[in-house]
Order: C-alpha cells, then sequence, then structure tokens
C-alpha cells in the first residue's frame, strides 16, 4: 500500500511539474524557407530587389544574427542538422530517398520539446526518408515517429518526384498519374519553372502547395488556441516551406512586383505566405507567447549573370551559393522574436549553427541533454537574452561542415575559416550537364587556377567574401585548424 501511494504521489508530482513547465513555457513555430541567399531580405540587404516586409518585421521585432549556418549546405543535410542537432556527416544522409535518415531513438528538437508537455506539429517538406513500400502502404520512420503528433506534407522538394501530399504516415492520394518535366528556357536548368518527371497524386497542382501548407499551419494554429489558454500545452509548429526552391511558380497577383524577376516574384509570394501565418497568430491572442524562428536551409541558386541582369545579389556578397563550402552556400539570415525575452531589433555577431537549437530549447526547460543526443549543439540562450552564458554551459567555438558535392570538409574558428581542398566544393565552378542535382554551373568568382594552394584559409572578419586565400602565409595556423577539424570529425561529438 505504501509503494503504491508513492508511487500515485510520484505521478501526482510529475504531473504538476510538467503542468508548471506547460505554463510558463513559450509557444515555438520554426519557419524553414528553402533556398534563400543571404542578401534576398531587406533587413540584410538595403539593395535587395525584393519586398519582404512580413520577414523584415520579424527582425524589427526580434533578434537578427549575422553569423548564423547550416550544417550543410543542401536540403537534407541542413534539415538533419536542424532535427538532431548533429552534424550531418557523421551520418550517411544520402540514404533519404529510401529509408529515415534520423535513426529510430535518436531524439530530435520535436521528441525533447515533446517531454516538456509540448504539442508538436509539423507542416512542409520532410525530405529526411520515410521506410517506403508502396504509396498505398503506410511510410514509417518520418515526422510522427520521430517526435511529432501531427504531420502534413511532402516527401521533399517539389521539383523531386513522386509529388503527392502526406498526412502523419499515409499517402492522402497516391501519385498513380504522371507529369512531365519543365524548363525554363530564358534561365539554367537548376532555376526557373524546373521541375522532373515522374508520379503525381491526381488534382494534385505544385502552384498550390505554398498557399496549401499555410492553410495546413493556419489550421493547426486555430485548433490548438481553441484549447484555451489556461488548459492548453504549448505549441511547437515546424513550418518547412519548399519555396523558394524551383520550381519557381508566383501566383498571379506577384509576378512582375519584385526587381529579381521569377525568383523575386516567388519569394515575395512565400513572404505574403508567412504574413499569414503571422496573423493567425495575432488574430489567436498566441503571438505574444510565441517564440518565432526564422530561417532558410542552405543559399540561393544565382550566378552572376543573374546579379548583371537584375541588379540584385542573393547572395548578399559572398561567394558562391547552394551546394558550396564558401559562405553563400550556408551563412543564413537567422531571425528570432520572442516577446519579452529578445530585445526589439536587436543585433547579434555570435557564431550559431541550426545544430544549436536543441541545446537551446534545453536550456530554455532547465534540461540536461543525454550525451547521445545533440553532440554537436551549443545553447545560444544568453545571446538570445543579451545575457553572459552560465560558467557551466558550453558555447560554440568552432563550426564544422562537409560541402554538398565535393565533399570538403570546412571549419571555422573565431575569425578563421578553413576549407580543406580547391574550390567549393559543391555547385559553384563546375561545368554543368546531367542532372541539376549532382552538377552546378560556372561563376566568374568561383573560378579557381590549377597553381592555387591546395587548401583555402580566409580571415572571415576583414574579408567575408572569401577573396584572398591566405593559406600559404599562415602555415601555422593551417596546421592548427587541420588539427581542430581532425580532433572534431574523428570524435562523436563537439559539445
Amino acid at each position: 500500500m505504501k509503494k503504491m501511494t508513492r508511487y500515485l504521489c510520484s505521478l501526482l508530482f510529475a504531473s504538476v511539474a510538467l503542468n508548471a513547465v506547460s505554463a510558463a513555457a513559450p509557444n515555438i513555430l520554426i519557419i524553414l524557407v528553402d533556398d534563400m541567399g543571404y542578401g534576398d531580405l531587406g533587413s540584410y540587404n538595403q539593395n535587395s530587389k525584393i519586398a519582404t516586409p512580413n520577414i523584415d518585421s520579424l527582425a524589427d521585432e526580434g533578434m537578427r544574427f549575422r553569423d548564423a549556418h547550416a550544417p550543410g549546405p543542401l536540403c537534407h543535410m541542413s534539415r538533419y542538422g536542424l532535427m538532431t542537432g548533429e552534424y550531418p556527416f557523421r551520418t550517411d544522409v544520402t540514404v533519404w530517398p529510401k529509408e529515415p535518415i534520423i535513426k529510430e531513438n535518436q531524439m530530435t528538437i520535436a521528441s525533447l520539446l515533446k517531454t516538456q508537455g509540448y504539442a508538436t506539429s509539423m507542416v512542409g517538406k520532410w525530405h529526411l526518408g520515410f521506410w517506403e513500400s508502396g504509396y498505398e502502404n503506410p511510410l514509417p520512420g518520418g515526422p510522427i515517429d520521430r517526435g511529432f503528433d501531427t504531420y502534413f506534407g511532402i516527401r521533399a522538394s517539389t521539383d523531386i518526384p513522386p509529388y503527392f501530399y502526406i498526412r502523419d504516415n499515409m499517402a492522402i492520394s497516391p501519385p498513380t498519374e504522371f507529369i512531365e518535366s519543365r524548363n525554363s528556357e530564358e534561365w539554367t536548368n537548376i532555376q526557373g519553372e524546373f521541375w522532373r518527371e515522374g508520379g503525381i497524386a491526381p488534382g494534385l497542382a505544385l502552384k498550390d502547395v505554398l498557399p496549401r501548407f499555410s492553410n495546413e499551419a493556419i489550421d493547426v494554429i486555430e485548433d490548438h488556441a481553441k484549447q484555451g489558454k489556461r488548459s492548453r500545452d504549448p505549441l511547437m509548429l515546424y513550418l518547412a516551406y519548399p519555396a523558394p526552391h524551383t520550381p519557381w511558380l508566383p501566383s498571379p497577383e506577384f509576378v512582375g512586383k519584385s526587381g529579381a524577376s521569377m525568383y523575386g516574384d516567388f519569394l515575395m509570394m512565400v513572404d505574403n505566405e508567412i504574413g499569414r501565418v503571422l496573423n493567425a497568430l495575432e488574430a489567436t491572442e498566441m503571438a505574444e507567447d510565441t517564440m518565432v524562428i526564422f530561417t532558410s536551409d542552405n543559399g540561393p541558386v544565382w550566378y552572376d549573370e543573374d546579379v548583371a541582369r537584375f541588379d540584385h545579389d542573393s547572395s548578399g556578397g559572398l561567394r558562391g551559393m547552394k551546394s558550396d563550402a564558401w559562405e553563400a552556400g550556408h551563412r543564413m539570415p537567422f531571425i528570432v522574436r520572442w516577446p519579452g525575452e529578445v530585445k526589439k531589433g536587436s543585433v547579434s555577431d555570435h557564431l550559431i549553427c541550426f545544430t544549436d537549437l536543441m541545446a537551446t530549447f534545453a536550456e530554455m526547460h532547465d534540461v540536461t541533454l543525454p550525451r547521445a543526443a545533440g553532440p554537436d549543439s551549443f545553447s545560444f540562450l544568453a545571446a538570445l537574452k543579451g545575457k553572459k552564458p552560465r560558467k557551466k554551459t558550453p558555447t560554440r567555438e568552432t563550426f564544422v561542415m562537409k560541402s554538398g558535392s565535393g565533399g570538403l570538409m570546412t571549419i571555422r574558428s573565431g575569425d578563421w575559416k578553413f576549407i580543406e581542398g580547391k574550390g567549393s566544393g559543391g555547385f559553384s565552378g563546375r561545368v554543368r550537364g546531367g542532372d541539376p542535382l549532382a552538377a552546378g554551373g560556372s561563376k566568374k568568382r568561383a573560378a579557381t587556377n590549377d597553381d592555387e594552394p591546395p587548401a583555402q584559409l580566409y580571415m572571415m572578419s576583414e574579408d567575408i567574401g572569401e577573396t584572398t586565400n591566405l593559406y600559404t602565409r599562415n602555415p601555422e595556423v593551417v596546421s592548427q585548424l587541420r588539427e581542430q577539424l581532425a580532433e572534431i570529425v574523428n570524435s562523436d561529438r563537439s559539445r
């Protein structure tokens, strides 16, 4: 009887503790867009030719990070790091077309927050794999098996077939019809109205995917609000838009409205959709209790000829593009609005990576992460609040990444950046041909010469455009960074 009493008391205590955490915890909305450049937003580039008032309002009302990085410069790499707090080079991220990248018992930011009483939902592009055995059957290994209570979205990008919607772990309608491939003649074969041929669900139109995701996200917010503020758990909503990634399909009201052709028009549409979701937070009186995080998964596909045509540099003066080890591949706009906690209109040069969300959420809820969880995650909660980090809280001093195509390892340590080889390691400077996923295009500032040093070293505080390779002038720095890189790569963690 005494054992039973102690058991019931422990359950009661756990329930009270959980409710206490939930009551104080903010809602969390993570908005991840796709293939947007560092220089596209007015809040990051005053010369941008694209109007993004809704995203810029987040910067006005929150904190803008200027040294934030995707853990990899391609869609699946970036998303893996964001979800798990682990660098994607530590696992085989290429398996996603056939199986889940995230392991069955691996902690994610969703499963972490779920232990803290959060209702967890995802809407949008997953791109981290399912166990696929026919689209009439369940699709295990996806969001609802990796910490989310609900899911609505697509398996990958809207240019990678098959094209169909998924509700939780089932296709709403299997891709039983066929769609021909498409390219835009005035653009390269990785830009414009580009998509690949393949299966598509009956009635699905690629142009409708973006607004459909906004509608689903708004439904999640409104349904959550109906529970009542006192009774509901906090909400974590991960909204992963598959845009402005190709195909660029702006709706008629945005065509011709930007100064950057159909790409800019499409990004204006993305901004408008984000505004709809932010308005839903306001309408449900959830905005003041919600931390909103906005970023992009990797850099843009934008060439020198595009800059010349439109006088708009999507990369914002950074070198390279999507898939590259160079900065434009992975340095991303990163904005956090958190009413009452983050100073309005503030700017931070604190070095962060998407992997850091896990440790940050853990510190927010005074949770100690297990050793196996978030091995490359460092909390930036102190930076958000404008405070010094706790003495016992590890802080990020390095950032390590593997490029998307050439597999070049990169380390950032302080102001120094070391790339272990020549070239971009990605799409830039490669001869185009075949599948755009496997080949990039030429870019003047991406060119390399045979007589260049065997690796690259840049001083980022003085040369963010990576114009001057200091490799031969600083052998001691190179040696030190090689050792740091090897230590992190050969261990199972950097935290």
